[in-house]
């Protein structure tokens, strides 16, 4: 899988030798904002949910952490391979689902 080091680099960052997908660099500020507000909060709400053994908050929360890397382009497909304008709309229904959750996994 040895690619350009420059694409590489725009593409992945590397912690402790792991190898983790960047957010996709075509999406608004505003939007990437919005949605990395939603993934510290599902974090949050994943750590919570652990600390209390709550499977059904912890399944709420992980859903809310996938949905804001989806949107980032952190998960899914690999947004280098997809068209602008779609990565700009499944970061934009990422949000839409995310909003609709509303607050309520957040404590």
């Amino acid at each position: 899988m040895a690619e350009d080091p420059a694409v590489d680099d725009e593409r992945w960052f590397v912690i402790d030798g792991r190898r983790w997908r960047r957010t996709d660099p075509s999406l608004p500020v505003p939007v990437v904002d919005a949605l990395t507000s939603h993934l510290g909060r599902g974090r949050s709400a994943v750590r919570v949910a652990k600390a209390h053994q709550d499977e059904a908050r912890l399944a709420d929360a992980r859903r809310r952490v996938s949905l804001a890397k989806h949107g980032l382009g952190e998960r899914g497909p690999r947004w280098w391979e997809e068209p602008e304008q779609a990565r700009l709309a499944q970061a934009e229904d990422a949000l839409k689902k995310l909003d609709a959750l509303g607050n309520d996994q957040e404590q």
